[in-house]
């Protein structure tokens, strides 16, 4: 029985979306999957701690998903088990006046983890080539722009470039980079906006909003599907991650993470003679009280 999905959902080639299941799980119960991410986030919690110690690296991970599709409770879920002090959390919203007044990209930059730090993005950049390009009026408020006439193709191309050239800036700058697409089917979206209307307990979570969003599923997915074809690099893969079992979502998640870590050749600082003399000094001073 396959338990490692960590390598399953890296995009290598040109990507379809229609073609990605959405409801995958492998051969799993939902009992073994649960049961595998207990000990996984254990793995994780050692990891993280190596990272820090190391201090000459960083990861960062970016998160991209419909609404609904459990960006959300994968952080809670997977990361739980991480020293707060390690790991930051950016969620991105509307921008605000003065971040319309820089360029695209510049929050997302002062939101880049330091060495030593997981950083994860809940939305990114990426809503400048997806929300941005599903409305492109938005892009009017950044006032470089008159027309959404001016929105073209090469203005779509510039875009993807400057993406592509900020993660090869951080790459090259010690920040490893994973991006994760939750990739959730239309039918299980309906089910969990119903779910929030219907559960008390999710009311607070459901927003009229999401409806207008949701009618336009199938060009959101268009964008999804040219994003990733567009800057799924070897230095800064996107995983699209089957996402109808939050249990399976979180499971490939953290394997990957796990798996990305790993490679980064991470190492706890060696002591020098001379800071080992000054240890067995203190050892005798505190033994000797």
């Amino acid at each position: 029985m396959d338990k490692d999905f960590s390598d399953n959902f890296k995009i290598k080639d040109k990507f379809s979306i229609k073609k990605t299941e959405t409801s995958y799980k492998g051969k799993l119960t939902k009992e073994e999957g649960l049961q595998i991410i207990i000990e996984e986030k254990e793995k994780l919690r050692k990891l993280q701690e190596k990272l820090y110690a190391d201090g000459s690296k960083s990861l960062l991970v970016v998160l991209q998903a419909m609404d609904a599709a459990g960006k959300d409770s994968l952080i809670e879920h997977v990361f739980g088990g991480v020293n707060p002090q390690g790991c930051s959390v950016t969620s991105f919203k509307t921008p605000s006046s003065k971040e319309y007044s820089h360029d695209f990209i510049w929050r997302h930059y002062l939101a880049v983890p330091q060495k030593g730090m997981i950083g994860i993005f809940n939305r990114s950049h990426y809503e400048s080539v997806l929300v941005c390009k599903v409305h492109p009026e938005y892009n009017l408020s950044e006032k470089t722009w008159d027309n959404v006439k001016d929105f073209d193709e090469k203005f779509w191309e510039n875009r993807y470039e400057s993406i592509r050239n900020f993660e090869k800036h951080l790459v090259n700058n010690g920040t490893t980079i994973i991006k994760i697409f939750l990739h959730v089917s239309k039918d299980e979206q309906k089910q969990r906006l119903l779910d929030r209307i219907n559960e008390q307990e999710k009311n607070w979570k459901f927003s009229a909003s999401d409806l207008p969003e949701r009618a336009l599923f199938d060009k959101y997915m268009d964008c999804y599907e040219t994003a990733i074809n567009e800057t799924s690099k070897e230095n800064a893969p996107w995983y699209v991650i089957p996402a109808d079992n939050k249990w399976f979502a979180r499971l490939a998640a953290i394997q990957i993470i796990i798996e990305t870590l790993e490679k980064m050749d991470l190492k706890f600082p060696q002591l020098s003679d001379e800071d080992r003399k000054g240890l067995e000094e203190s050892k005798k001073q505190l033994e000797s009280e």
